[in-house]
Parts: C-alpha cells; sequence; structure tokens
C-alpha cells in the first residue's frame, strides 16, 4: 500500500501548535492536563483542546492526544470520563501504551483510531499484529529498531496497519522512554511524565568502607557522565526511513519550545519535501539542525547499536555513538529573539522574546524557505522612539524594512 508519508510535530502548548501548523506539520501530537508523558509541558486544557483540534482541521492537520503513561487503578477509573472529553473535542486518534487504557478505549469509544505508543515496547511483527487484533491502527515503533528490523516487521503485519518511527529528538537511556531512575532518586516517576532527567547528572563514586568519601569517576576534567546520551538527528537518512516502510515521522519534543517546534517541523518538512520529489537536500536544510538547542547528534539505534563508532556534533556527519560524556549541556549557537507579528507598508512589527542589539548577526526564518540574513538599520520601540537595543520581552517594537514576512516568522540572533 502506498500512503504519504506523515509529518508529525510536537505541541506542547497552544503556540507550538500555530507554530506546527504554519511550518508545514501534517499531524500533531499533545496532551491534556493527565495521562500524558510529558507533566513539564503546559498541556491542553478541555477547552483548549477543543479549540486546537478546530484550529488544526481547519489547515486540514490531525491531532493525536497522548494517554501513553502508565496508569493507577484510579486512573483507570476515571479514565473514561478523560477520553469521552477527547473524543467529543474530535481527536483524530489515541497514543496508548497500557493495555487496560486501549481496552477501555475500545469498549467506550470504539470509533477513535489508536496508536500503540513507543512506550509499549514493540520490537517484533507478532506484537504489533496482536495489537493490531486488539483494535490498534498504528505501531509507534521502539526507537531500539534497526533499519532491517523495522523492514521486517512492515512485511509481516497486516497492509493496512501504520509504522510510527522517532526521527529527531531527545534519547532516554531506558527501553524506550521507560525509566526508574528519576523514581528511584528524586521520586518523579518518569512512566507518569515526571522524569527529573537524573541521567544527564554529572556522578560521583563512594568507597563502602569510607562513606561520606566520594570520589569523582574522571571522563576528564569536565567530569563524568556515564549515563548522558545524545540527541537523534535523521534528516539527512529520510529516504533509508522510506525505503523500509515508515509511513509517520516523528519529531520528539512537546516539552519544549515554540521556536524548536518551528525550526525542526520547517526542516523536516522542507527535506521530506524534497526526497518525495527525488532531489538532493539543501545544505540549508540539514544546517538548521544546528541553529537550535540541543546535544550532540547520533542517528540512535537505526544504522546498529549507538555503542559503535563515535558521532559528530555536524549533523552531515552524524554516525552510531550514542552518548556523549563531556558534559549535560547543549549546543546552543543561535538565541530566538523575535516573532513577526506583520508587515506592511515597509514596516515589520514584532514582538521581543529575547535580547537583541540592532548590530547583532540576524536571521529571519519564514514558512517553507531558506532563512534571510538581516540586516535592518532602524528600530523603533513602542513609542515609535529610535532604538539600537530591544531587552524588553514581550515587548512589540518595530523594524524599518523592504522584507516582507508573514505572522509567526523567526527571528534569530547568532551567539558570539
Amino acid at each position: 500500500m502506498n500512503r504519504k508519508p506523515e509529518l508529525l510535530s510536537p505541541t506542547g502548548d497552544f503556540e507550538s501548535l500555530l507554530y506546527a501548523l504554519d511550518y508545514g506539520a501534517d499531524a500533531v501530537y499533545l496532551g491534556g492536563k493527565s495521562y500524558g508523558m510529558r507533566a513539564g509541558a503546559k498541556n491542553f486544557t478541555e477547552e483548549e483542546l477543543c479549540s486546537a483540534v478546530e484550529t488544526a482541521h481547519k489547515k486540514g492537520v490531525k491531532v493525536y492526544i497522548t494517554c501513553n503513561i502508565v496508569p493507577s487503578n484510579d486512573e483507570i477509573e476515571r479514565f473514561p470520563e478523560f477520553i469521552s472529553a477527547a473524543a467529543n473535542a474530535g481527536v483524530d486518534a489515541v497514543i496508548a501504551a497500557d493495555i487496560g487504557i486501549i481496552s477501555l478505549i475500545r469498549e467506550t469509544q470504539p470509533k477513535l483510531e489508536i496508536h500503540a505508543s513507543t512506550q509499549t515496547g514493540i520490537v517484533n511483527y507478532r506484537t504489533a499484529s496482536e495489537l493490531y487484533k486488539m483494535g490498534v491502527k498504528r505501531a509507534v515503533l521502539a526507537r531500539e529498531l534497526n533499519l532491517a528490523e523495522i523492514r521486517k516487521i512492515r512485511k509481516n503485519i497486516p497492509e493496512d496497519m501504520e509504522i510510527e518511527a522517532f526521527v529527531h529528538g531527545a534519547m532516554c537511556v531506558s527501553f524506550s522512554g521507560r525509566c526508574l531512575i528519576s523514581e528511584y532518586l528524586t521520586g518523579r516517576n518518569a512512566n507518569r511524565g515526571e522524569c527529573a532527567q537524573p541521567c544527564r547528572w554529572e556522578y560521583y563514586l563512594m568507597e563502602q568502607k569510607r562513606p561520606g568519601e566520594f570520589y569523582k569517576i574522571f571522563e576528564d576534567e569536565r567530569g563524568s557522565f556515564i549515563l548522558n546520551a545524545r540527541d537523534m538527528c535523521m534528516i539527512e537518512h529520510i529516504n533509508d526511513l522510506l525505503d523500509v516502510g515508515i509511513d509517520s515521522l516523528k519529531i520528539e519534543g512537546r516539552a519544549k519550545s515554540a521556536y524548536y517546534t518551528a525550526l525542526t517541523t520547517n526542516a523536516y518538512r522542507t527535506a521530506l519535501d524534497y526526497v518525495l520529489r527525488g532531489e538532493s537536500l539543501p545544505e540549508w536544510v540539514v544546517r538548521e539542525m544546528d541553529k537550535i538547542s540541543h546535544r550532540p547528534y547520533c542517528t540512535g539505534f537505526f544504522y546498529g547499536s549507538p555503542r559503535d563508532g563515535s558521532c559528530s556534533q555536524n549533523p552531515s556527519e552524524i554516525t552510531n555513538g550514542g552518548q556523549y560524556f563531556a558534559d549535560s549541556g547543549y549546543i546552543r549557537d543561535y538565541d530566538f529573539v523575535g516573532a513577526v507579528d506583520g508587515c506592511e507598508n515597509g514596516v515589520m512589527k514584532l514582538t521581543v522574546r529575547n535580547y537583541f542589539e540592532l548590530s547583532d548577526e540576524l536571521e529571519l526564518l519564514i514558512a517553507g524557505k531558506e532563512p534571510i540574513k538581516f540586516a535592518p538599520k532602524t528600530m523603533l520601540d513602542k513609542n515609535g522612539e529610535k532604538i539600537t537595543v530591544a531587552n524588553h520581552p514581550m515587548e512589540q517594537i518595530a523594524i524599518i524594512t523592504d522584507i516582507v514576512a508573514p505572522p509567526r516568522s523567526l527571528l534569530r540572533r547568532k551567539l558570539s
């Protein structure tokens, strides 16, 4: 069965939703105020969910709601009310991991499409086929699979069952997101959306007979980060993903910013369209991956075990090495500094997000286009007075320019 590949973008709040829609998502996934794996995101109230679905559907974009936590008895009992509200809002599918949750969806909302979450741990075709018998339409595969294994699953599951895979974003030192480290060390359960990310922490060693004496486990003078995973980036390998039968390319990041959603969606949308036309990726599309806050990149498990090989910080040179031992920080070469509200008569109005100066090296990102080097000469504050520095977040300012950019175009500056 030939299906058009879907680009699936993360949506942590309404602003991220709007950016995902403008920058080319075919579908978005989001969470309600409960039952999702990202408690740290703003998420959506029942009223906001209705508005989000209506807004997305007007643009022909599907909405999937996450219900992928490991639920307690009390949560199981309350779930029919939650899923009824989601169905009434018009969501297109539910992403679920727990068999009890899946059975309740089938029992109470039989018309709702079900996607088996990556937390389900689908690593073989028999599991996928059994879930299909339970009413699951799509398998969100475990992140630990390589391309050959995915191809075999595709060949041995029902033709109308879809396959989804994560292609970009943060990775955990766990099995498909099922981790207990956070629960043990902080009481925050990662399987209930509350992960404290202790896998990113720096660790020390204590000898049994010398309590209170802590010794660094040195990698080098910067410390030891023995559980710190790289981020995944598959933007240069979309052909391989489509070749093995992946129907939906999923970007991780519901807890991340609207800027992250816009930039990754824009880059993967452009890359996917080029691939479908049989054309080579423009260099700027690949370089966009360096312009978001990220850990050094790798290709996850798609080409083998992450412990094999090494990994470059440059997306065009990414290989398999899955761990990053230098530190737990992010690479951040650009800062999101403004969002365009509109352009008229040579005046660009924008809302300031972060500090920038008129003399900074600026770029303007417009959906579907190569970023533009932006060097305006005149900037005005809200009172119409000339300024050279924008340092009041969420203040509206004006830039005099002949460039016309639609609302929600993004202004960023290169960090020194």
